[in-house]
């Protein structure tokens, strides 16, 4: 009795053409010999390939539906008639690699599909295939049907805080970072670590949440693109000012006396050697804001002008009062 080809790939007689396509992929991908070292499993390999060169085959497929493995011997159906040499010949010396290669549609589908130790990723294909497009199986050898590679998935981008001073923001700088990351060898199946220096320059006024992007610096997998590397600015907390977009806001302490009488305060810059005087001669609230334009931070998009320091005022109340000091003040703010 002849080899049953439906039975190597596991079906029942009569499977459509995308029931032999998902069976074969997973018989060889289990049974390929770089994968499975067990006994028997490079000869299962061939047997594989040969059932699904068999049945993919829409002519083969019908010779042998009808007559068994004996019809295809003898050349039944085939147009040679018995003895004919035409179909044994291709159904004897069919190479199992080279069929292989040619259903994943790549040079080296082994080193992309074995990327991992999983035997199976989800919806039972390795590395996570779930299925096989693109193929056209209405006639004529598989390595003559499509011969486009499958498009490989980049992996997610991976995000890192840079913390920068506001000096930074203001005057531009350069931060370097270095990453380390997996890198493929010249077999292009294993990795190795390796560590690299990125250069990022920091322009004037950036503000926070800027994303500088490095293109698939990312660890390299024989099976992936590269993840993008992205570095978010973020502001690092300052002892004397926040930012309001190209503003700096600095919070002035004074005394109830002050803020009623009048007073003057130094107020600081980014720029150590800088410092504006502001003249107070107005009754000073909790709500009052002063503004001194021209020394905050760089507009991005016009780098050449700054945004100001906004002064805030945080009025000290005194904790006690003698009876003089009431009377004293009840008779000044009378009205």
């Amino acid at each position: 009795m002849g080899k049953d080809y439906y039975k190597i790939l596991g079906l029942a007689k009569g499977a459509s053409d995308d029931d032999i396509k998902k069976a074969y992929r997973k018989l060889a991908l289990k049974y390929h010999p770089d994968k499975n070292k067990e006994a028997g499993a490079e000869e299962k390999f061939k047997s594989i390939a040969e059932a699904y060169e068999i049945l993919s085959d829409p002519k083969k497929k019908e010779v042998f539906d009808k007559y068994g493995e004996e019809g295809l011997k003898g050349g039944m159906g085939g147009g040679g008639g018995p003895g004919s040499a035409g179909t044994h010949q291709f159904y004897s010396n069919v190479d199992p690699h080279q069929t292989f290669r040619m259903f994943f549609g790549g040079a080296d589908p082994f080193a992309m599909f074995f990327g991992g130790d999983d035997d199976e990723g989800p919806g039972g294909g390795f590395g996570g295939f779930s299925n096989i497009g693109g193929f056209n199986f209405g006639g004529g050898h598989p390595a003559q049907q499509s011969q486009m590679p499958r498009k490989k998935t980049q992996d997610p981008p991976i995000e890192h805080e840079l913390f920068v001073t506001l000096e930074e923001v203001s005057n531009g700088t350069t931060k370097k970072m270095k990453i380390s990351r997996k890198v493929l060898n010249p077999d292009g199946r294993t990795t190795r670590v390796e560590d690299k220096v990125l250069t990022i320059d920091i322009k004037p006024g950036w503000k926070q949440g800027t994303k500088i992007t490095f293109p698939r610096e990312g660890d390299q997998s024989p099976s992936t693109i590269p993840a993008d590397i992205i570095f978010i600015i973020k502001d690092k907390p300052h002892q004397t000012f926040r930012r309001e977009g190209a503003d700096l806001i600095y919070n002035a302490k004074i005394t109830l006396k002050e803020a009623l009488c009048g007073t003057t305060i130094n107020v600081p810059t980014l720029d150590p050697s800088r410092v504006r005087k502001l003249q107070l001669n107005d009754v000073i609230k909790p709500t009052t804001e002063k503004r001194l334009s021209g020394d905050g931070l760089p507009n991005t998009k016009q780098p050449s002008t700054r945004g100001d320091i906004i002064v805030k005022f945080d009025i000290k109340f005194p904790d006690t009062l003698s009876k003089e000091q009431k009377e004293v003040i009840g008779s000044t703010l009378r009205n």
